[in-house]
C-alpha cells in the first residue's frame, strides 16, 4: 500500500509517524519517505487501518 502525504515536511514528522504506525500495528513494515512525501506499507491489516493512523498522527491523505 502506498500513500502521499503532503504533509511530511521533515525527517522528524517521518519518523514520528513510523513509530506511530509500527505501534499500533508492530508486524508492519513501513517506509516513509519524507523528501517523496510517501509512506509505503506492508501488512495483513486494511488501508482504512493506516489511513486512519496516519490521520491521528496529524497527517492529510492525498
Amino acid at each position: 500500500m502506498e500513500f502521499y502525504v503532503p504533509t511530511l515536511n521533515s525527517l522528524e514528522a517521518a519518523d514520528d509517524l513510523k513509530k506511530t504506525i509500527l505501534t499500533s500495528e508492530p508486524d508492519a513494515q513501513v517506509e516513509v519517505d519524507s523528501q517523496a512525501k510517501k509512506v509505503t506499507v506492508k501488512s495483513e491489516a486494511s488501508a482504512e487501518t493506516f489511513k486512519q493512523l496516519i490521520v491521528a498522527a496529524g497527517h492529510e491523505i492525498a
